[in-house]
């Protein structure tokens, strides 16, 4: 019953955030902040995973099919399909669920520790719109980006893994890249992105708002929230890759 309990409040707290703003100034200023502290600032670690990771994929796929009868563009193809379809819109929000959910519900945590949201609804301020809804639009504006980011250094790490170590020609490579490109996986993989975006951003942000005591339980809501982030991250997944590519 607690678990209904928390799912009743998460959809109650959506409904709340989901309001006019009431001041758009305050707004715009709000969103322009949120997308450079939970997008901006994000770039560095997805360009690094990412571009690691892609010539991992291609190494290890190219230690797979070492046998003479197995074309090696394969080496290409499968690690456009690995990087398209799971690593970058999965695996980097699951990332970023660890990076961004904690900086989230700390920073909500805190001002509701310190009775700053009961300030905020003394005045009369919608807090949860204030808070959340910035957040909101600027990771659903912003995490596409970086997920289609991400999909292009993985398969560039690839490229580059290959020229390094000698271990599958470049030209092979970029065939395998080339071979039956299916538009659909990148938009498959960008209606993942939007709704593991929504999670990243609503999940920690529930955690932080109904924090009760001290900054320890900060600290522990954190924790809870990347957790069920990523748990709900990785059940939305399974159940959407059935939709769209069952």
């Amino acid at each position: 019953m607690n678990y209904v309990e928390h799912v009743g409040k998460y959809f109650l707290m959506l409904k709340q955030v989901f309001k006019k703003p009431q001041k758009w100034k305050v707004f715009k200023e709000t969103l322009f902040r949120e997308i450079e502290d939970l997008g901006l600032k994000s770039l560095g670690i997805v360009m690094f995973i990412s571009f690691f990771v892609g010539g991992v994929v291609a190494i290890q796929t190219a230690l797979s099919v070492e046998s003479p009868f197995i074309p090696r563009y394969l080496i290409g193809f499968a690690t456009k399909r690995s990087v398209i379809l799971e690593f970058a819109p999965t695996f980097m929000s699951v990332i970023l669920a660890g990076k961004v959910g904690s900086y989230i519900t700390s920073s909500i945590g805190t001002m509701r520790v310190t009775e700053q949201i009961d300030a905020l609804e003394v005045m009369g301020i919608n807090s949860l719109n204030y808070l959340v809804l910035p957040k909101i639009i600027a990771v659903l504006f912003f995490y596409p980006l970086l997920i289609l980011l991400a999909m292009f250094l993985g398969i560039y790490g690839g490229y580059i893994a290959g020229s390094i170590t000698d271990m599958f020609f470049t030209e092979d490579y970029i065939y395998g890249i080339q071979l039956e490109f299916n538009p659909y996986f990148v938009q498959y993989a960008l209606i993942k992105t939007m709704i593991f975006a929504f999670v990243i951003a609503t999940i920690p942000s529930y955690h932080g708002y109904y924090v009760k005591g001290g900054s320890l339980e900060v600290g522990r809501a954190s924790t809870q929230a990347v957790v069920w982030t990523s748990i709900v991250i990785i059940l939305l997944n399974y159940f959407l890759t059935q939709m769209l590519l069952g």
